[in-house]
């Protein structure tokens, strides 16, 4: 079965809804420069928001530069972010970070999300982020709310990988809209289009949308 995938009117219509429910849409990771939204971020991989701006309240008090992160054990700092998912692991990765940034990047983060990559637990989405948020790079981060809301509207194929759902919205997406749009489909995802429960019958893009529409038919047929 050949499902049609949205065209260029039909997505204008989408981003423009989605920027009337949520004109105020935003990186919700505190952080006060570039290289505390890059651990915040780290920390962030698999772990709400929420749960880690608790944890860098304290944490972004104790630690101002990559050289303070490095003069504590490993052991101290996952204590520092314990009740954060992999926190072990992002502790290790947060100390090599903090080493590479010293030896190779004068303890200044790069705004070239290529160069970022090479940082230890930065991955694609993450340095789309931190160019995006932090230096005001036109990019998009495709995460967990980016590429379900892309499938279920049809803005792209389910079978996409998440690079492939990245270069489509690069491509359907006018550039200057590119980051202001994947913090709006963040919002649209998490407050709207939620994983679990999301909010079809009253949704403004519903005539759009083939996940809604099948939802609601099974949702009428009970």
């Amino acid at each position: 079965m050949v499902i049609s995938l949205l065209n260029k009117t039909q997505i204008r219509y989408c981003l423009d809804a989605m920027g009337e429910m949520f004109p105020e849409a935003h990186c919700e990771l505190n952080h006060s420069n570039p290289f505390e939204l890059v651990v915040a971020v780290a920390l962030s991989a698999q772990c709400t928001d929420a749960l880690v701006n608790k944890v860098t309240k304290n944490l972004f008090q104790k630690y101002k530069t990559p050289q303070d992160y490095l003069d504590v054990s490993l052991e101290e700092l996952q204590e520092d972010i314990r009740s954060i998912g992999l926190f072990r692991n992002k502790a290790k990765n947060i100390q090599n970070l903090c080493r590479l940034l010293l030896d190779e990047y004068e303890g200044v983060v790069p705004r070239d999300r290529d160069e970022l990559t090479k940082l230890p637990g930065v991955g694609r989405k993450t340095a789309n982020v931190v160019v995006s948020v932090a230096y005001g790079v036109p990019a998009i981060a495709v995460d967990t709310h980016v590429e379900r809301v892309s499938k279920r509207l049809g803005f792209c194929r389910w079978k996409d990988s998440v690079l492939e759902v990245e270069k489509t919205l690069m491509k359907k997406v006018p550039m200057d809209e590119w980051s202001i749009t994947h913090h709006r489909m963040i919002f649209f995802g998490r407050y709207h289009c939620k994983a679990q429960n999301p909010q079809c019958e009253v949704c403004p893009l519903l005539d759009l949308c083939r996940e809604g529409k099948k939802r609601m038919k099974v949702k009428q047929a009970k």
